[in-house]
């Protein structure tokens, strides 16, 4: 048995995999449709009792969720005026100095239609302010008053009471209003200390009421009403006649039930409790709704079997659209890859399993992106090799002259006597050349750079018998920086052929490193004849003609700078010549500022 269902297996899964999108869709759609009929049958017997009660509870609580959803705006609001009095009068009035009487009338003039009153107790009891009225009766302790004990012994809490007759205040008018308690702990400020207090608003209960009244989780046959935590009655259809032992609730039990729906059965009646607990207060709302009328209720049938028809409709609806996602699931993969691909993600798995179609477009495109990655990488490995290879040539062309020239001028001080000036141009010649080794490195720091440059300086100036003076300042932490090595001297050595040999009156030559954002900077100015502009332009032009012959210091020390640059770090940074007849020269050679990481970086890039 089981091998047949192993070979049955095998057999589907082939004639799957050689499908077409359309076929498999044809019959998935006609099996799911038969399930779904037989599914809505299998539910309309067994399922109909049911979903008729959730349905009911269901109902119950969205009602309930309304009605607490109001009631929680309106003690919102009433928390709002509380914060309001405290934190912007209470808070911003020194007693000894200022009266709170017109600022909080002012705020219950704005909100008199919720509010019956507002006062404020000092922790003794006595009266500080209150709106609208100010004489307390004399039999009245406040301090003595649930609200008042409450808020003193909870001070971070806000404090909710059960419906009372206002009566506190002496009511000219003889106006008794039914009041529920917001009250709280304040800090009162009087010349300067801090004391406490308590905040008594006063919310008209007829708020409440208008929110509860006629409101049924049933239609006409259930009711609703509101305690608080200890099951005590806040809001009752039908209050005054509990309150006279003419009728009875089961509000006691009620205060233990959770949120939701419960079953009871309460003076011989069974009834539906829905429960839901109205925040910040610990206040229930009770919806009850009588089930003798559930099977007589036709409309509550029509409306099962229509839900029955919506759900039979929503589940093949469903099912349709999983099943459109699951063939449509390797074709988008497909997709997902293929956008990898393009964005330059170098593994992308292209095995994509579906339907046959997918798979052998997926086994093409495998195919074609392995193709493209061994040709991409000879190309690369030819561009790389191509790169050092240019590289060497440009490390290679450093003038030989300079080296002959300067030990014939050796010879020349030795022949005369100058030991101590031949032995200082040997020196810095030997310091010179050992910068210029840098142990095989390409990479070297900005100082051993400035460093290198000054010991060209060293000997130049004594060849030329002083006939220019030099500066290098380096800006603080550059010198810690790197930089391709041997990039300063080219540029050193056109300034003293081409502008000192030339220059009206003392030479000047500046070097200076300094930062420009990411980027750091490395200038050489000198103050010789300098240059027209179609002949800067030429000077870094790679395809311009060469040097005048027999020139020294050739001109092609700027473009070996200028490409051994680009070629390192990219086409944004090299060389910028600024240059004007009779206005001395300046170079700016950019690179990118690299610290001894990235400079290990690019030095392994070089290296072959």
């Amino acid at each position: 048995m089981g091998t047949y269902i192993e070979a049955l297996t095998k057999r589907w899964q082939s004639r799957y995999r050689r499908s077409s999108i359309q076929v498999i869709l044809s019959l998935s759609f006609t099996g799911v449709a038969v399930v779904g009929m037989v599914l809505m049958g299998l539910a309309l017997f067994l399922r109909f009792s049911s979903a008729v009660n959730d349905q009911r509870a269901e109902s119950s609580q969205r009602v309930l969720a309304q009605v607490n959803l109001n009631l929680d705006s309106y003690l919102r609001s009433m928390m709002r005026v509380s914060d309001a009095v405290y934190y912007q009068i209470i808070k911003d009035t020194d007693l000894a100095e200022d009266d709170l009487t017109d600022r909080l009338d002012l705020l219950y003039e704005g909100n008199r239609e919720m509010i019956t009153s507002i006062a404020v107790f000092s922790e003794s009891g006595k009266r500080i302010s209150s709106v609208p009225l100010s004489t307390l009766k004399d039999s009245v302790a406040p301090e003595r008053e649930e609200w008042f004990c409450k808020a003193m012994e909870q001070i971070e809490n806000l404090h909710f009471s059960t419906p009372h007759v206002q009566n506190l205040f002496t009511d000219p008018d003889y106006q008794y209003h039914w009041v529920v308690s917001l009250s709280r702990q304040v800090e009162l400020t009087r010349k300067g200390s801090i004391e406490s207090g308590v905040l008594l608003v006063d919310m008209s209960f007829g708020g409440i009421e208008r929110i509860c009244r006629d409101v049924s989780p049933d239609g006409e046959q259930g009711y609703l009403y509101l305690i608080d935590d200890q099951g005590e009655i806040i809001y009752h259809p039908r209050q005054q006649l509990i309150y006279a032992g003419l009728l009875e609730e089961n509000n006691l039990e009620a205060a233990r039930y959770t949120d939701g729906s419960h079953r009871e059965t309460f003076q011989g009646q069974r009834r539906q409790i829905t429960v839901k607990t109205v925040g910040y207060t610990g206040w229930k709302l009770i919806g009850v709704a009588p089930m003798r009328n559930l099977w007589n209720s036709y409309g509550q049938m029509i409306l099962f079997f229509l839900m029955i028809v919506l759900f039979s409709v929503l589940l093949l609806v469903w099912v349709d659209l999983r099943l459109s996602e699951w063939i449509t699931a390797p074709v988008k993969r497909l997709d997902r890859a293929v956008k990898e691909l393009e964005a330059g993600r170098e593994r992308v798995e292209f095995s994509i399993q579906g339907p046959y179609e997918v798979e052998h477009l997926s086994h093409s495109i495998q195919s074609m992106v392995s193709t493209m990655r061994h040709l991409m990488e000879d190309i690369i490995q030819q561009e790389e090799q191509k790169r050092r290879s240019e590289l060497e040539v440009l490390q290679s062309q450093i003038n030989p002259h300079f080296l002959y020239n300067t030990l014939d001028s050796v010879v020349w001080m030795t022949e005369n006597g100058r030991t101590e000036d031949a032995v200082t141009m040997l020196t810095a010649l030997a310091r010179f050349f050992r910068i210029s080794l840098s142990r095989g490195n390409g990479m070297i720091p900005i100082a051993d750079e400035l460093e290198h440059a000054r010991h060209y300086l060293t000997i130049q100036k004594m060849r030329y018998k002083n006939q220019f003076s030099a500066e290098i300042r380096a800006e603080e932490g550059v010198e810690s920086l790197y930089t391709i090595k041997l990039i300063v001297q080219p540029i050193l050595e056109n300034a003293i052929y081409h502008g000192m040999a030339y220059a009206d009156g003392e030479g000047i030559i500046s070097i200076r490193a300094f930062r420009e954002g990411e980027d750091v900077i490395l200038e050489v100015t000198d103050n010789g004849p300098g240059m027209p502009e179609e002949v800067v332009e030429r000077l870094l032009d790679p395809g311009g003609p060469p040097a005048a012959q027999g020139a020294k210091g050739s001109g092609i020390g700027f473009r070996n700078v200028h490409q051994r640059v680009r070629l390192t770090f990219g086409p944004a940074y090299g060389l910028t010549i600024l240059s004007e007849p009779d206005d001395g020269t300046r170079v700016r050679i950019r690179i990118p500022a690299l610290d001894e990481e990235g400079a290990k970086r690019h030095q392994k890039e070089e290296k072959p």
